[in-house]
């Protein structure tokens, strides 16, 4: 029976917004499994809503930037015809990403890019005629495009990092505010003379 009485204590008295212990498993491998497949970290660790909600979200912003600009908006450049900087973010995203660099392996090497259902996918453009033919081919989809796969990369940075870290736990500001309260009024009370009550009664008593 006390030790019921116990346990029910201690559950009222725990305090609602106490960090959760949680169970990172391999920090390092999870971090790079969700680099690898956004959400992958986090299912590792046994974090499911989480990691299907980071895989659904993020890899439908990169598919359907990736398919605005017909497949050729993520790709890898780094020459004196141009420098594919988006490319730096679109890596976040990490396997999917991968393929622009072997088609830019295959064209540095004076090889055909793979074609798959008749698309270069992620090729880099052979020139600059080839690269403006695509802006004229895909108008502002190109850009948008472009954008949107930039953007599931820098989202899958942060997953990446609470998939190493965990979460953050935040008290809200209201319960601040309350626990401000609280603590001004457990403070013992003052005289004029700077003593407790308690100090000035054992005075006046001696």
């Amino acid at each position: 029976m006390s030790n019921e009485t116990g346990s029910a204590k201690s559950t009222s008295d725990q305090d609602p917004f106490a960090p959760v212990p949680l169970d990172l498993k391999n920090p390092s491998t999870a971090a790079l499994l969700a680099w690898l497949i956004p959400g992958a970290g986090h299912l590792y660790q046994g974090r499911r809503g989480k990691g299907i909600l980071f895989l659904v979200c993020i890899l439908t912003i990169y598919f359907l930037g990736l398919s605005m600009g017909g497949g050729r908006v993520v790709y890898a450049k780094w020459d004196d015809t141009e420098k594919r900087l988006p490319l730096i973010c679109q890596l976040g995203v990490g396997l999917p990403t991968l393929p622009a660099l072997a088609q830019a392996f295959f064209v540095s090497n004076g090889k055909k890019p793979i074609e798959l259902f008749g698309i270069r996918l992620m090729a880099p453009p052979l020139d600059a005629a080839e690269n403006a033919s695509l802006h004229r081919k895909y108008g502002y989809l190109f850009e948008m495009g472009t954008l949107y796969t930039m953007i599931a990369g820098l989202l899958n940075v942060l997953v990446i990092y609470d998939a190493a870290a965990g979460p953050v736990w935040m008290i809200p500001d209201s319960e601040k505010k309350k626990r401000k309260k609280q603590g001004d009024s457990d403070e013992p009370e003052t005289s004029s003379n700077g003593n407790t009550p308690q100090a000035a009664a054992n005075v006046s008593a001696g």
